[in-house]
């Protein structure tokens, strides 16, 4: 009777999904296992030994893969060539520009999100619960019960000043979990049909998400581990940005003083508001991003990967604009799951403009078409616009406060319209 009790009771948590229920059969199942103890001191016990409850531990492994930009933008050209930015990358980026936006690419984390949801003997199955967890380092070792898990994993973001932009909403729905920023102080004067103001950039982002891990009865992929006395089984998760780096320069060759400063401010438009993590997919809302930008003057017209090279006497000098803008790539496309230009659908046009000032004192709004550009480096790159200075009127303006804005379109003529 003793040992049937036994049977039932191991078999009852066993085959319960809720730890509430192992709880109500814990003190009587202690009972009885003490009284078979005391009645067959010579009974055999399971090797490794059965515990009351017995959750099964999970050790997860996140590495950060990609964060080289030559790995990470592995664009081919129509000639099957490796995409070398190095090569197209004339600003540089100097000590002055790491004191003020950090390293040029993309920095590994070391404190991450994690959020673990049990959807039961149900796989594919709405969330209806989360719990939710930080863990320093890429290794974590957590308890699961039996049945079937989702795990979402994200790094928390760390700046220089101390301030985040992004924006993490997990209220919306538990089934997924949104980042986006909000709107800046900034003007989106220019192809801003919904959103009047520039958004602020977010800052670097990694996922990665699991669907449907499976913590079986018959401990499939499991190991026994005799010194923690557990089964273990260990989960590789790898993470990937889904936040996208454009290094962007406008490149002013024959200015010699005509353009003598900026505002230190540039936008680029028509980019994703939001993106979901689990997926990486970025929301279909086009907004424009504001981010910082110097100008650098009587600079070699070198490439980045020449820079610690001799420079000759014979390389141009030139007044260089440059910057270095993370966003959440184009509205409504999945930019890590693409792997040629042509399968980019993208309805937006990305114009990106910045204020320069002339030696007369007159202020002037440029407005660059990079639309091409943006579409051929759907998750990153360098975007480049070469300004010949001789050909841009020097502007002027009768009194008021307003404008002039320099447009310049692809294979057209510049034009002036004073606003």
């Amino acid at each position: 009777m003793i040992k049937t009790a036994y049977t039932y009771l191991k078999s009852h948590i066993y085959s319960s999904r809720h730890w509430e229920g192992h709880k109500l059969v814990l003190s009587l199942f202690t009972i009885i296992n003490c009284q078979l103890s005391i009645i067959n001191l010579t009974a055999c016990s399971p090797e490794p030994p059965l515990h009351l409850y017995d959750p099964k531990e999970v050790i997860i492994d996140y590495p950060i893969i990609d964060l080289n930009l030559q790995v990470y933008w592995d664009y081919e050209t129509a000639f099957g060539i490796d995409y070398d930015w190095q090569t197209e990358w004339y600003y540089g980026w100097d000590e002055e520009d790491k004191r003020i936006w950090g390293e040029l690419g993309y920095a590994e984390p070391t404190v991450f999100s994690l959020r673990r949801y049990f959807t039961g003997d149900t796989p594919d199955a709405p969330h209806t619960g989360v719990i939710a967890s930080t863990v320093e380092g890429n290794h974590t070792r957590d308890k699961y019960d039996y049945g079937f898990w989702d795990i979402l994993v994200w790094n928390q973001i760390s700046t220089l000043d101390g301030v985040q932009s992004l924006i993490f909403d997990e209220q919306s729905s538990l089934d997924s979990v949104t980042a986006y920023t909000n709107p800046s102080m900034i003007m989106s004067r220019y192809h801003a049909p919904k959103y009047t103001r520039a958004f602020y950039a977010p800052e670097p982002l990694f996922a990665a998400y699991e669907e449907d891990m499976e913590v079986n009865r018959n401990l499939d992929g499991f190991v026994f581990d005799p010194v923690e006395n557990v089964w273990t089984k260990t989960l590789n998760m790898m993470l990937r940005p889904i936040t996208y780096i454009y290094l962007t320069q406008v490149i002013l060759h024959n200015n010699h003083g005509r353009i003598i400063s900026i505002d230190g401010s540039s936008n680029l438009s028509g980019m994703a508001r939001t993106t979901t993590l689990n997926n990486g997919r970025a929301g279909d809302d086009a907004v424009t991003v504001n981010y910082g930008v110097r100008l650098k003057k009587n600079h070699p017209l070198v490439p980045y990967k020449t820079r610690n090279e001799e420079v000759s006497d014979t390389v141009e000098l030139v007044d260089i604009i440059g910057g270095r803008l993370m966003t959440f790539g184009i509205p409504g496309h999945q930019a890590n799951s693409i792997s040629r230009a042509d399968e980019v659908k993208d309805v937006n046009q990305h114009y990106m403009d910045l204020d320069m000032q002339f030696n007369n004192g007159i202020d002037s709004t440029f407005v660059f078409n990079v639309t091409d550009q943006v579409r051929r480096r759907y998750k990153g790159g360098v975007i480049t616009v070469e300004l010949d200075v001789d050909t841009i009127p020097i502007p002027s303006r009768r009194g008021g406060s307003g404008f002039d804005a320099v447009v310049l379109e692809p294979d057209t003529v510049t034009h002036v319209i004073e606003m």
